[in-house]
């Protein structure tokens, strides 16, 4: 529990500092996390016979999550969709992965390259969206206010699951999962988003309240196809490279998920 506690709040230290003081420093230490959730995929994989492109995964997961922030910013001042660059950058990765593949012959040539597709959906393609929502106008708190939610929503379905959870959500996926923590996790995840909503955004209370029923609703589903991931390869944790919390998609599961969804949601016409 110590170990988990320094290595959480020395994480939330970074994340703060790098929103407030250097933007493309968050985007480096997601570029870095994603990285190394790759890898623990790749790994994971493996262990049923599935051998995804490892070196050219890491190389466009790099392009896909800094070539689209990149763009995304640079569209503010030149005439760069960040859309294409990042439809480009993927277009390259699944390329790259295709044709590294090719090398090593064609026995589990669809297998293998299926893994690696399934990497580049599930990792770098999901993570841009939190780069896009850190280069929007009033990014900062738009993406603080995304992750405040998400936070509130694992406190809350933790707290009243474990105290009050007697109806199984998903038992032969996780069988923690409660209707009753998610009701929590939808309580205390409303109150930050009305919160954050009204005093960091200037918008309705009912806009914070859309914001967090969404990162809820995806946040979850993030964290049971995690564990479908985990139940079908046969481990615990995707690794142990974070001391007290497993490994780094043990962490970045319901993010994932829920980043491109508040970006839509924060892309639409605001109200006032």
């Amino acid at each position: 529990m110590f170990a988990a506690t320094v290595v959480g709040l020395i994480l939330l230290t970074l994340v703060v500092l790098t929103l407030v003081y250097w933007q493309p420093g968050l985007v480096l230490l997601l570029v870095g996390m994603t990285s190394l959730g790759t890898i623990e995929v790749h790994d994971a994989l493996a262990r049923i016979g599935m051998n995804s492109a490892k070196i050219p995964l890491v190389i466009g997961n790099i392009a896909i999550i800094g070539g689209s922030y990149g763009a995304a910013e640079l569209q503010k001042y030149t005439n760069i969709a960040w859309h294409v660059v990042l439809l480009g950058c993927l277009g390259f990765t699944v390329m790259l992965v295709l044709v590294w593949r090719m090398f090593f012959g064609s026995e589990g040539f669809v297998r293998d390259a299926a893994a690696s597709l399934f990497t580049i959906c599930y990792i770098p393609l999901l993570a841009s969206f939190i780069g896009l929502i850190l280069a929007m106008d009033n990014g900062s708190l738009k993406l603080i206010t995304m992750v405040l939610c998400v936070c509130a929503s694992d406190t809350g379905g933790y707290v009243v699951g474990a105290n009050l959870g007697k109806h199984q959500m998903a038992p032969l996926i996780s069988p923690k999962k409660t209707w009753e923590g998610f009701v929590g996790s939808l309580a205390v995840s409303s109150a930050m988003g009305i919160v954050m909503a009204v005093f960091a955004l200037g918008q309705p209370w009912w806009y914070g309240l859309v914001l967090a029923a969404v990162a809820v609703v995806f946040c979850t589903a993030g964290d049971l196809v995690e564990s479908m991931i985990k139940r079908d390869v046969g481990i615990k944790d995707m690794s142990s490279s974070i001391p007290g919390h497993g490994g780094v998609m043990d962490r970045l599961d319901s993010v994932l998920f829920a980043a491109p969804a508040a970006w839509l949601v924060l892309s639409l016409p605001m109200p006032l």
